[in-house]
């Protein structure tokens, strides 16, 4: 590859060019069709089903595994990247079953804003509010976009009350429903008061036709409907920039994802609202600066992409500088070299190699197979950088693991090790199992499918699990671990990073070993909310 240089300038405009989002919900919101909407309208595909690879619209399929087929919901998170107009928009679509979490939030240190996506009948969901919690935490600031308002629902004005009620975030009206839901007659712009109208496409495959009326004529063509919608938008706060980036309001628009009706709106609300990279703090607390030479960190690895190559992808976000392709950066944790001869960029499950990549931007190293989840690189000719670690969350289910076929061992410790370094299961061993049976720990039950599914189909290592009476996982220091011995309904495990668990049945269990034992210590895992 010929380097070329980019000056500071450049790298100041491409920076300012960038949009990271992610789209994040309760389960069945709609996220992976709303996904598909911003790519349809970004021209970036020519009809909606070419990101998540779907037969039609009617329901959620899964980019690369047989299970999320079969049972229509999203297991793993996908990257896009597109240009509309002169912005390079970098979309992360994410699994919104809580059995995920854990994918959803390690996304959501990869982005500067996100997209909270409500059901306009159920609205705040509680995937939903733990999501937003997350947001808020974070710093990340939240554009709401209601959907499904085709479809009966509660009025607008409920579900800001709402928004402002339960998380205390005060709804900005961008755009404004003309008629109820259920009976959804266009768009209402609050500060012009011209009306979109909307004619869906069959399937809603492609973009729906619009017919934009002047105030004068939306009020000579629905009179009623038109007058509603300015009385209740008149009720509310304008849009306001710096109180949105500052996580007190939120630009609130409506629409129906299926029927491609509000998302052209939503992309310009990301062009024009949605904060550009900037600075990022590392483990020390200093901030990296977005113009210091490379640096980013790995937020997810996905295997099975290409279903010809059994070929993992870490996916890096690009914190600082510039990247291109072949150039040799060193890795945070090791400080060793690492070389980055084959990267990518993603767009769902497509691939196309990449040469640059700028602040903002998703780059997928193929077979990246010494970096984890969390890891940081950097350019060695820059300052190091270490990026705070991904959350790790507390889990609440556990199963025992052993091959199926004791004469693919190898293929079982090999199989394991790379579920656990890519994050899609924790992985314990306890000195009464040994590593030849680990104990995989999860925040949901599904997450032991996808385990198990991944382990016979990728491996080809099936495995038997054994469902384990544990509920809760506290760390255990040394004294804890002299103190527990021989206790009934405890089992002490470690992890990888060499942190110490004891299992315990119940909360009941616990609370009686520490009234029996005060001494003990026992503390709670952070929740993985940071």
């Amino acid at each position: 590859m010929t380097a070329t240089t980019t000056t500071g300038a450049d790298l100041a405009l491409e920076t300012r060019r960038r949009r990271s989002i992610a789209v994040i919900s309760h389960p069945d919101a709609g996220k992976s069709t709303l996904t598909e909407a911003l790519a349809l309208h970004a021209r970036a595909i020519t009809e909606a089903g070419a990101v998540h690879g779907k037969q039609g619209r009617d329901g959620v399929v899964s980019d690369w595994l047989e299970m999320e087929q079969k049972r229509g919901i999203s297991i793993t998170s996908a990257a896009l990247q597109f240009e509309v107009d002169d912005l390079v928009i970098n979309l992360l679509d994410t699994p919104g079953h809580a059995d995920f979490s854990e994918d959803t939030y390690r996304v959501l240190t990869a982005v500067d804003a996100a997209v909270m996506l409500l059901d306009s009948a159920k609205g705040l969901e509680p995937q939903t509010l733990k999501l937003f919690e997350v947001c808020r935490r974070r710093g990340i600031p939240v554009i709401t976009f209601v959907n499904k308002w085709d479809r009966p629902g509660r009025t607008a004005l409920e579900l800001c009350d709402e928004l402002e009620q339960r998380i205390q975030l005060r709804p900005t009206p961008v755009t404004w429903p003309v008629g109820e839901a259920g009976n959804f007659r266009g768009l209402l712009d609050p500060v012009t008061e011209e009306v979109t109208l909307y004619r869906r496409a069959p399937g809603g495959a492609a973009l729906a036709e619009e017919e934009h009326l002047g105030a004068d004529a939306a009020r000579s063509a629905l009179p009623e409907l038109v007058e509603e919608a300015v009385d209740s938008v008149g009720l509310l706060d304008a849009v306001d920039r710096e109180s949105f980036l500052a996580g007190t309001t939120t630009p609130l628009l409506f629409g129906a994802a299926l029927a491609n009706i509000g998302v052209r709106q939503l992309l310009d609300v990301v062009g024009t609202l949605a904060p550009a990279p900037d600075d990022r703090p590392g483990l020390d607390g200093a901030p990296r600066p977005v113009d210091a030479p490379f640096s980013g960190f790995v937020f997810k690895m996905q295997a099975g992409m290409d279903t010809k190559h059994r070929d993992h992808v870490a996916f890096v976000r690009v914190c600082s500088g510039e990247f291109q392709r072949g150039m040799v950066v060193t890795h945070g944790q090791t400080r060793r070299p690492f070389a980055t001869k084959y990267a990518l960029s993603v767009f769902g499950r497509s691939r196309d190699t990449i040469e640059t990549a700028y602040p903002g931007d998703v780059v997928g190293l193929v077979n990246a197979t010494n970096l984890a989840v969390g890891d940081s690189l950097y350019d060695g000719g820059g300052p190091p950088v270490v990026f705070p670690p991904m959350p790790v969350f507390a889990p609440e289910h556990f199963v025992a693991a052993r091959a199926a076929d004791p004469g693919r061992s190898k293929q079982f410790r090999k199989g394991i090790a790379q579920l656990e370094q890519e994050g899609v299961v924790q992985v314990l061993v306890s000195e009464a199992r040994g590593d030849g049976s680990p104990i995989l720990a999860a925040v949901g039950p599904l997450q032991f499918e996808v385990a198990t599914f991944r382990m016979e189909h990728e491996f080809n290592a099936p495995i038997r699990v054994d469902q384990l009476s544990y509920s809760i996982a506290r760390l255990a220091t040394p004294e804890d671990v002299q103190a527990l011995a021989g206790r009934a309904g405890v089992e002490i495990a470690r992890r990888a990073d060499g942190v110490t668990l004891a299992l315990l049945e119940s909360v009941w269990r616990l609370r009686a070993l520490q009234r029996d034992n005060p001494e003990l210590s026992l503390e709670p895992l952070p929740a993985g909310t940071e």
